[in-house]
């Protein structure tokens, strides 16, 4: 039997978030105003404090349930590092934000465009090195939601793209918080359209494999023998590092030496860098290429100028 449930659009709770704030405001000058007329009506009528103290408790009361603020995180994908390419969604996340807690990659342009009076707060992890640990995150993200900030959880790219997403809604979802997603333009997305290639293409690959080149435990393992296959296209993400370890998986698979590997830095931003490879050469001209900034590795796909070529795809073009 067929099932259908009807799921709440996440989206829409800002709005209520909003509505609330705006109507907790409005009580709570209520709440001081009866505060005031109560305080005064006790210095006037002595005569009558039973009634007055029972006013003064009620106010009490009233004011500490409106002090409990209610916090809200979104988490919100920043895109590929253009701030042309951030979505309206994410533009009006950052316009009313009051702290941010932000990736390391995360452009200065895109960090230049939230609330100026918003908090940002540095959360950055790194492949192999340096990083704040994602209990510490998940800490954050609940402790500055539960002064009743909004609180966007800013993310490079796409959130649910290796983003760790999951873990923090679990988080929020464990002390109570609630959330919303606001999709972003993955690094894949901005990284093809910069080569003037597509992800998939009749006659050539009907899927595409989006892949981590390192997971929790070090370098990550694929299924390499359906990768090494003629025609596959993978984007591997953080690939840098883990390129030789890849590079000898799909060898020692089968895959030939000479299926063309392109490595986008900085994809969308004013330094972008194309590195045009192959298999066989692409640990050592990613060494002599110098790229230190984040980068997209296509298996499989040329830069367009370089595939019209065909064989005379050069070894390493940076453009």
């Amino acid at each position: 039997m067929m099932h259908l449930s009807t799921i709440p659009n996440r989206a829409s709770l800002p709005l209520m978030q909003r509505a609330l704030s705006r109507l907790a405001t409005a009580l709570r000058k209520v709440a001081d105003t009866l505060a005031a007329e109560s305080a005064q009506s006790a210095r006037i009528e002595s005569k009558d404090r039973l009634g007055t103290s029972q006013a003064e408790g009620s106010v009490t009361d009233l004011t500490a349930i409106l002090d409990t603020r209610l916090g809200h995180v979104a988490f919100v994908g920043a895109g590929p590092g253009d701030p042309d390419l951030l979505t309206l969604k994410a533009r009006r996340a950052l316009d009313e934000a009051e702290v941010v807690i932000h990736d390391r990659l995360i452009s200065p342009a895109i960090l230049a465009l939230v609330n100026p009076s918003a908090r940002l707060v540095d959360a950055g992890k790194e492949g192999f090195g340096p990083s704040m640990t994602q209990e510490d995150i998940n800490a954050l993200i609940v402790a500055h939601s539960r002064t009743g900030a909004r609180v966007v959880r800013l993310k490079s790219g796409d959130a649910t793209v290796f983003g760790r997403l999951d873990e923090e809604i679990d988080a929020c979802d464990a002390a109570d918080v609630s959330w919303h997603i606001v999709p972003g333009i993955t690094a894949a997305s901005a990284a093809v359209a910069s080569i003037g290639q597509s992800l998939t293409k009749r006659g050539r690959n009907s899927s595409v494999r989006f892949l981590t080149g390192h997971d929790t435990k070090g370098f990550a393992d694929h299924d390499w023998r359906a990768l090494a296959q003629p025609g596959e296209v993978a984007a591997i993400y953080m690939g840098k590092k883990s390129a030789r370890f890849i590079q000898g998986r799909l060898i020692m698979h089968g895959a030939d030496p000479a299926t063309p590997v392109t490595v986008v830095e900085n994809a969308s931003r004013h330094d972008q860098r194309v590195l045009s490879s192959t298999l066989a050469t692409l640990p050592a001209d990613l060494a002599g290429g110098g790229m230190t900034g984040p980068a997209l590795t296509f298996y499989g796909l040329a830069p367009r100028a370089a595939a019209e070529a065909q064989n005379d795809i050069p070894q390493q073009e940076l453009a």
